[in-house]
């Protein structure tokens, strides 16, 4: 893979700014007016901007994946073909959530129904996360480009590499979506059914038993 290190850091910076500057809408600003399923798609892809316009081809949201999500009940159904505010709030949650977890897992994090203060509560913090997260993600793109950027390195995972870093930033990627899954699977349960650390103390107990009643 051949990159010009000059364009490479010129888009970070760009993206960088972008990022720390952009926000989900608030709860207040959602429209509660009772939308079209075509000024719904035109309303989404403006409050969804921050993906780069090159990707925008693949459709993040189109009148067919909402009915899909209906369909699977992962968001409410439009009331006489008009979307609300809770049907927004959904879309927006689900949009941003679903280029990292399955649709199944997903609807873990935003089950179904909710009361719309229910909703409300969900959704005003989940703006506040994704406003602290993309911060987060901001500081480690500036750690890990170093070498592009022109920063001193700060860990071992600086380079000045861009295909290192897209190689870096997939592995993380990976790494960060198997921890959700994870933890989301761990929902309810404890240290008597939790998995691999139960096993483990059951596997022990078992085995202490089975020597007890071994003769001698």
């Amino acid at each position: 893979m051949t990159f010009d290190k000059a364009l490479i850091a010129g888009k970070l910076r760009r993206w960088e700014k972008y990022l720390s500057e952009y926000r989900l809408p608030a709860w207040e600003d959602l429209p509660d007016i009772g939308l079209y399923m075509e000024q719904v798609v035109a309303l989404l892809k403006g409050y969804l901007d921050y993906m780069p316009p090159e990707l925008k081809g693949e459709q993040l949201i189109t009148p067919a994946t909402i009915n899909n999500y209906v369909r699977k009940r992962i968001m409410p159904e439009p009331i006489k073909k008009r979307y609300y505010r809770p049907h927004v709030a959904y879309l927006i949650m689900i949009c941003t959530l679903k280029q990292s977890l399955s649709l199944s897992t997903l609807q873990t994090i935003i089950p179904m129904p909710l009361s719309e203060e229910e909703l409300e509560a969900l959704y005003r913090s989940y703006v506040n996360r994704h406003r602290i997260a993309a911060s987060f993600f901001v500081q480690q793109v500036r750690i890990a480009a170093a070498g592009i950027l022109d920063h001193e390195p700060e860990s071992e995972l600086s380079t000045g590499d861009t295909g290192e870093l897209i190689t870096s930033t997939a592995i993380i990627g990976g790494f960060s979506r198997l921890l959700a899954e994870k933890l989301l699977l761990l929902e309810g349960k404890d240290l008597s059914n939790g998995g691999s650390i139960a096993l483990s103390s059951r596997e022990k107990r078992k085995e202490s038993v089975m020597n007890e009643e071994e003769p001698e």
